[in-house]
């Protein structure tokens, strides 16, 4: 399998059988460039998670791929064909299974509503999040995906989902917002779990996990 980080919570899973672009959103950049997508999912409508006008040249290129939404994102797209998902869907595209997880946003103030969020699960071996710490069904996961810094975030919550998942593999994303994310990094690194690799991916550069 082969990632692609573009930034941000931008990245791009390439299973072998499919083209998987998660969350091109106003923060990423690179993602313009790609061809041969089998499906763009996102994960929520906050737009560093979705660039609506960069959409239009996205979907342009990929005439095939399959635009796959949550419920709050609807509300924003008018003028493309989307698929709209939900937690507890399973999904065939090209030849990956994508289960959506997850549900609504993790909590950025009381005084701010939550928003819908969908998580996906590629092949039962890879999890992006979202903005959530939406956990996956069972053990074993290859490829975690772990929040970095955002609002609704504190590093020491995401240290504990990152042992709370223990995955083969962690990569952080969802740097953007940060000065000096590599200071997340490093706590990362200090207090991941036994057995948990953290590769920092050097961004638009395609990576074997």
């Amino acid at each position: 399998m082969q990632i692609t980080h573009f930034g941000h919570a931008c990245v791009l899973i390439d299973t072998g059988t499919a083209r998987l672009l998660i969350d091109p959103g106003t923060f990423s950049a690179g993602f313009e460039k790609l061809s041969g997508l089998d499906a763009i999912l996102v994960t929520h409508q906050h737009v560093d998670h979705l660039d609506i006008d960069r959409l239009a040249p996205l979907l342009a290129a990929n005439p095939q791929a399959r635009l796959v939404i949550d419920v709050g994102t609807a509300t924003q797209i008018h003028d493309y064909d989307f698929e709209l998902t939900a937690p507890g869907e399973t999904l065939q595209i090209a030849g990956a299974r994508v289960e959506v997880l997850g549900g609504a946003h993790a909590v950025i103030h009381p005084d701010i509503p939550l928003v819908p969020n969908n998580a996906y699960l590629i092949d039962g071996v890879v999890l992006h999040p979202g903005d959530s710490y939406t956990p996956p069904p069972a053990p074993g996961l290859d490829v975690l995906f772990v929040p970095t810094g955002a609002p609704w975030l504190k590093v020491s919550e995401s240290v504990d989902y990152l042992r709370a998942v223990a995955p083969r593999t962690a990569v952080p994303i969802h740097e953007a917002v940060l000065a000096r994310p590599a200071m997340h990094y490093r706590l990362f690194e200090q207090l991941r779990p036994d057995g948990t690799d953290l590769r920092v991916l050097e961004r638009e550069a395609p990576t074997k996990v």
